[in-house]
């Protein structure tokens, strides 16, 4: 159609503020610079604020916006503070990824404590719900937004235990599990809740991306039990995160994208 918005201009984020929580490593540094890259500004937030400072300084040299910023996604006063700070020095927010979470070396159910149970939905539900809420409130006003949260396959899918034969945890327990199966859904109630001031909220559910140090076999039985015969790099992720993010997503929400190479199809 003569006239029609370019896919280039469709992903492009000049001139937008986006907050990345668990910003500094893994999947979360992955996802901020590739909002980087579309023109955003990011701020990568996390407990960690040198860590994340020193990742933004490295974004800084190759000629990205970036900065870092400490915050414990799971007291709600700071996060609604990390907000503050960004809306009153860029005058808006645009983008929130809501990352930081994680999985724990569990037992198995007969031995676990239920302080683990606790702690993963303290950081990845409760987490994730302050950060949105915190968003929200300064997207509101604008009526629009992006939230984008992450959930995994395991919050869709039982683990299968013989992954995980002849090692001594099971990092994707039950736990971990129930966590990222309530950020799925409440992803789909913050997109209802929200869709009538123009913000979309969806979720990205990572497959097997094993972080540094991960045991070798492990790694190996993943990529055999994967269709794409292969596990995930955080890479994997800049795509789907380019496109919720941006102009390119405007009319998804609610939606669980799942990118496994394969792994949820069998």
């Amino acid at each position: 159609m003569v006239g029609a918005m370019r896919v280039q201009t469709l992903f492009d984020l000049s001139g937008r503020v986006a907050i990345v929580t668990g910003g500094a490593t893994h999947l979360g540094r992955a996802m901020a610079e590739a909002l980087a890259e579309l023109g955003a500004a990011v701020y990568l937030a996390s407990r960690d604020a040198e860590r994340c400072e020193r990742v933004a300084a490295e974004l800084r040299a190759v000629g990205l916006d970036a900065a870092g910023r400490g915050c414990d996604i799971t007291i709600q006063a700071q996060v609604d503070a990390l907000v503050g700070q960004v809306t009153a020095e860029r005058g808006r927010l645009d983008v929130m990824v809501c990352n930081a979470g994680g999985a724990f070396t569990t037992s198995y159910l007969p031995d676990a404590s239920i302080d683990e149970l606790r702690r993963a939905l303290e950081l990845n539900v409760t987490g994730t719900y302050a950060s949105a809420q915190a968003a929200a409130r300064a997207m509101i006003p604008r009526r629009q937004g992006r939230i984008i949260t992450l959930g995994s396959i395991h919050g869709m899918l039982g683990a299968d235990k013989r992954l995980y034969e002849g090692l001594d945890y099971q990092r994707s327990g039950p736990p971990y599990q129930a966590a990222k199966g309530a950020v799925v859904n409440l992803t789909r109630a913050l997109a209802t809740e929200l869709a009538e001031h123009g913000i979309t909220v969806n979720c990205v559910s990572p497959g097997q991306i094993p972080p540094p140090g991960t045991d070798p076999d492990f790694v190996e039985r993943c990529r055999l039990a994967t269709p794409l015969a292969r596990t995930g790099t955080p890479r994997d992720l800049k795509g789907a995160v380019a496109l919720l993010a941006s102009d390119a997503g405007a009319w998804i929400t609610g939606h669980n994208l799942v990118v496994d190479g394969g792994w949820s199809v069998w």
